[in-house]
């Protein structure tokens, strides 16, 4: 049995230039960080007592004989890209939070079952390959309209800026600044459920759509991750001015497609600044799931009784990436493989 344990992620600014569509001709970059919610997946061989071959347990339940009639684009992908047709396999997912909640949940998933799978073979992966193997099964072979940071976050972990060149290399930077302004940094954040789910791949497809008649937008969200380690990495510089970028940028952001906000979410930001925050953005895509908020410690509980319809989640930046939590060989295997 194997258990991976896979972060989800926090993007501040930047979104929406990590689409292959858009980095390969202009290259762009992201700000980003993991967090100390996770994804789990638990897998093992299934002995070869059952009608079925694959056992798949989410949100519903899967058993099926062949790896073409499972359901679940991201697991059948999986499956047939690493090669699992002659052993049958049991796999569970369980999470800290929500699917489709802009957290890049599914991006952990497919990292988090291929690292559980490559370790069902006893191979390791490093975490460069490890991203780049969820990228090619999510872009190439799912086709998702879907971008490249989710991946490298859930795989590698930690506070990072990241590069997405025009040759379609990652470039994965920690972010280096005084440890007492990262706390601040932390402090003032905070990450709210809206309660709506959404399919990011379709409103992320109508951004995509788009960039053609957004490449000035597309252009100053990229510059906007220079302007945020700047803010970062100056002591001298109010860490209220990280808030008004944020803010700055979820007015960009809104503009790549109608579907990206919603009265009802734009009714929630505006309800947010009005008690004291400086700045937001809606995670992901758009359209729903979680929105952060720059909210001064002090105005934190002013801005909490404001949204008091709304599901209050802390977070801590998460240092690590996926990694296997359990490894015990199947002894069922080695009497029955």
């Amino acid at each position: 049995m194997i258990i991976s344990r896979t972060p989800f992620r926090v993007s501040f600014v930047g979104g929406g230039t990590d689409y292959p569509q858009w980095y390969r001709e202009h290259g762009g970059a992201v700000l980003a960080t993991a967090i100390n919610h996770y994804c789990y997946i638990n897998c093992r061989y299934l002995p070869p007592f059952f009608d079925h071959k694959y056992r798949i347990v989410y949100s519903q339940l899967e058993n099926v004989k062949h790896i073409h009639e499972i359901n679940h684009p991201a697991v059948r992908a999986v499956l047939d890209y690493l090669g699992f047709h002659e052993k049958g396999l049991e796999i569970h997912y369980d999470a800290d939070l929500p699917a489709r909640s802009g957290l890049g949940s599914s991006s952990a998933f497919t990292v988090g079952l291929c690292h559980a799978l490559k370790a069902l073979k006893g191979e390791y992966i490093s975490t460069e390959n490890l991203a780049k193997a969820a990228i090619h099964i999510e872009q190439n072979i799912i086709k998702e309209a879907v971008g490249s940071q989710d991946q490298t976050l859930a795989a590698c972990g930690g506070f990072n800026r990241v590069d997405f060149l025009t040759n379609g290399e990652i470039k994965l930077t920690p972010v280096v600044a005084n440890s007492a302004r990262i706390q601040s940094f932390q402090n003032h954040l905070m990450l709210f459920f809206t309660g709506f789910s959404r399919y990011a791949s379709e409103i992320a497809q109508s951004k995509i759509n788009n960039f053609s008649k957004k490449e000035q937008v597309l252009h100053a969200m990229r510059e906007m991750v220079d302007e945020a380690l700047l803010i970062l990495q100056n002591n001298n510089t109010s860490i209220d001015e990280f808030g008004k970028l944020l803010d700055e940028g979820w007015r960009y952001k809104r503009g790549l497609s109608e579907k990206v906000s919603t009265d009802k979410i734009d009714q929630m930001y505006e309800t947010a600044k009005k008690a004291g925050a400086i700045g937001g953005k809606l995670l992901g895509a758009g359209g729903g799931g979680f929105m952060l908020l720059f909210v001064k410690p002090e105005q934190q509980v002013k801005v909490r009784e404001s949204l008091s319809s709304l599901l209050h989640i802390p977070f801590k930046f998460e240092p690590e990436g996926s990694r296997i939590v359990l490894y015990q060989p199947d002894e069922a295997q080695a009497v029955y493989g």
